[in-house]
């Protein structure tokens, strides 16, 4: 026979016969958005309202170099101190629990529980560094006013710290592939992540200020 069949045939068993690429450990990461246009404008007369009277709030926000304000420090009772709070927390609570099964938790039958909800008043120019949120299982955010350039929300994959000599992703990879998501809200947007997951608001070029809540659930 040819020595070219041979060749062949050599190249041929060293070839493997299926090939199976799996992607694992997924990250999951829900959008969803607050099916009450009323209510929206309702959060944003509070959140301005709170940002106006709440002077533990503002004193902490400027002490702390943040760039607006925010009742992060300051008020831990929203839901029952403001009745438009507490709907809010009615919604969510529906997203988060979709979100947890998503996610496959087993909490035993019980639903993840709402541990802190705060608001935030972002001057143009704030931004919010890297960080994670500890001792809750699901956090997120409710997005009341996206002027243009207020930025995005910046995620990042969480095995950075061990990706030591891997090489950067290409422009062009799949979201899935990539080290660092962008997630650009809209008013009404409601993003759900891991607790664990780290994030980072960019800074804000709007010409007004961005409004939000934040919040964690535990199981």
């Amino acid at each position: 026979m040819p020595l070219l069949f041979y060749l062949r045939t050599a190249i041929s068993a060293l070839a493997p016969a299926t090939v199976t690429t799996r992607s694992l450990f997924a990250t999951r990461f829900y959008e969803g958005a607050l099916a009450s246009p009323g209510l929206l404008e309702e959060l944003e007369d509070a959140c301005l309202a709170l940002s106006q009277e709440d002077e533990a709030g503002r004193r902490w926000s400027k002490a702390h170099g943040y760039r607006g304000y925010t009742s992060y420090a300051s008020l831990n009772d929203l839901p029952a101190r403001d009745p438009r709070f507490a709907d809010l927390v009615k919604l969510l609570n529906r997203h988060v629990a979709a979100f947890a099964a998503e996610c496959a938790f087993d909490l035993g039958g019980k639903k993840p529980e709402l541990d802190s909800l705060w608001v935030n008043v972002m001057k143009p120019g704030a931004t919010h560094s890297g960080h994670i949120h500890p001792h809750s299982i699901i956090s997120g955010t409710l997005y009341i006013a996206v002027p243009p350039g207020s930025g995005a929300l910046k995620l990042e994959d969480p095995r950075l710290p061990m990706m030591m000599a891997a090489p950067p992703r290409r422009a062009d990879a799949s979201e899935d592939l990539q080290t660092f998501v962008y997630a650009e809200p809209q008013p009404g947007t409601i993003f759900l992540w891991e607790s664990w997951l780290r994030h980072e608001v960019m800074p804000s070029a709007a010409k007004a200020e961005r409004i939000s809540i934040s919040f964690n659930y535990r199981a």
